[in-house]
């Protein structure tokens, strides 16, 4: 069936104004949380919009929408009809001509997506994660189609926002149900070549997103088990992009392992594979990898080399081929990861300034990281001498554990309560470390 090329979505830019992409992105996550909604939303996401790639947005997104613009309809903003548009698959073209959505499939997707809404818990949202797929292997098509690369797609969105508001440990179990569905998806084949790719992108992807969901909890074999199979559909694929990805984490699971050499080689692996993408920001993050792998290894002046050159390619600011994944990296995680290899360096005064930028500057959309700087901020200043400080931050990250699960935050803090261990005369330190260990 012939192709049509994207219209330009001309309404919706002249609505964005005079902000620039990432301003309005900031702007859409902002209106989010004032009807307790959660998206995702980068300059990326807003230029795929005005592009014509999307076609119609989300469900979530659609109610953001009308909430920032009210009075105004999806039409009003230059969206097509939802019953016009063949669900998630809409949202990537080229498009097949417009047929409406299945009344099943439509019931379905309203279903798991009230599922989500309803899910007061890390624990009941992650179990719909198995439904995105359809979970049981035994009911897949013979042959994969678009829907299918849609689902694992969105699956791995979904993964990430719920990791961005709860953190890793009740969805990991989970999530591995989608990902085992996704890869037998490639296995039986796809309809056409472009489904195909969309498969392996997705899968790839997904299979990081899952090995990070093991790295953030504790589990590290069955992160680097991940982490190499996203590597190898990378490489299958000849995704420069997956594999820059998956080297990028891979880095980051060899710091926190102990083998610090490994991680500076596989971020300049990363750095290869980036080289051609046109992201400064993901070179930037890659820089971070290698000098986290610098600071492990006691080499100052590779560190300090390598941050440079970090900062050096932050400061180009966004661009179109940033990655989808990346929306996390911004000033926060920057000042987190320079924090860290200060920290690792022994310069704990040094990163706990880093780490305070880092915890001031982090949008509270991503719960878990708001709770992962606060925590780096409370060891860095138990270690430069400034206990009761330590004991204030340790307790902010006590009150962020009642809505996020990580055991590398709960690993952090029990570090720290221990280095306050010989200051708990201080009245502060001393309720904290009470409260630390009655929770």
């Amino acid at each position: 069936m012939a192709a049509f090329p994207h219209s330009p979505n001309s309404t919706f830019r002249r609505l964005r104004g005079q902000l620039s992409p990432a301003e309005f992105a900031a702007l859409v996550r902002r209106s989010a949380k004032e009807i307790g909604e959660t998206v995702s939303c980068d300059a990326r996401y807003i230029g795929r919009v005005e592009s014509g790639e999307i076609r119609c947005p989300n469900y979530a997104y659609e109610r953001v929408f009308l909430h920032m613009f009210p009075g105004r309809t999806l039409a009003d903003l230059g969206f097509s009809p939802r019953e016009a548009v063949r669900g998630r698959s809409a949202q990537r073209g080229p498009h097949p001509v417009p047929v409406p959505c299945s009344p099943s499939s439509a019931k379905e997707s309203d279903v798991l997506r009230r599922a989500f809404m309803a899910g007061g818990s890390a624990t009941v949202a992650a179990a719909t994660l198995s439904l995105t797929l359809l979970g049981d292997t035994r009911r897949l098509p013979a042959r994969a189609g678009e829907s299918e690369a849609a689902a694992v797609e969105d699956a791995v969105r979904r993964i990430r926002l719920l990791d961005d508001r709860h953190g890793a440990d009740a969805l990991y179990r989970r999530a591995s149900e989608p990902l085992r569905t996704a890869y037998a998806l490639l296995d039986a084949g796809a309809t056409r070549q472009s489904t195909e790719d969309r498969l392996h992108s997705g899968a790839g992807e997904l299979a990081v997103s899952v090995g990070w969901l093991a790295h953030d909890s504790g589990r590290f074999d069955d992160a680097r088990s991940h982490y190499a199979e996203a590597l190898a559909t990378a490489r299958v694929a000849r995704d420069a992009g997956l594999e820059a990805h998956a080297f990028s984490n891979m880095s980051f699971l060899a710091r926190d392992t102990g083998r610090a050499r490994e991680a500076v080689r596989a971020a300049q692996a990363g750095r290869r594979a980036a080289a051609s993408l046109g992201s400064p920001r993901l070179l930037s993050l890659l820089a971070l990898r290698e000098a986290g792998g610098w600071a492990g290894l006691d080499d100052r002046k590779a560190c300090e080399e390598s941050l440079a050159r970090a900062q050096r390619e932050f400061s180009r600011g966004p661009a179109e081929a940033d990655p989808e994944w990346m929306s996390f990296f911004g000033e926060a995680e920057l000042e987190s990861l320079e924090a860290r290899c200060w920290s690792a360096l022994g310069e704990h005064a040094r990163a706990a300034r880093h780490a305070r930028r880092a915890a001031d500057l982090q949008d509270p959309h991503f719960a878990r990281n708001v709770a992962l700087y606060t925590a780096e901020l409370a060891g860095d200043l138990a270690r430069a001498d400034a206990p009761d400080e330590a004991a204030w931050a340790g307790g902010r990250v006590l009150d962020l554990l009642a809505e996020v699960q990580s055991t590398r935050v709960r690993s952090m803090l029990a570090e720290t309560a221990a280095a306050l261990v010989p200051h708990q005369r201080s009245p502060r330190v001393s309720a904290f470390l009470t409260r630390h260990a009655a929770t």
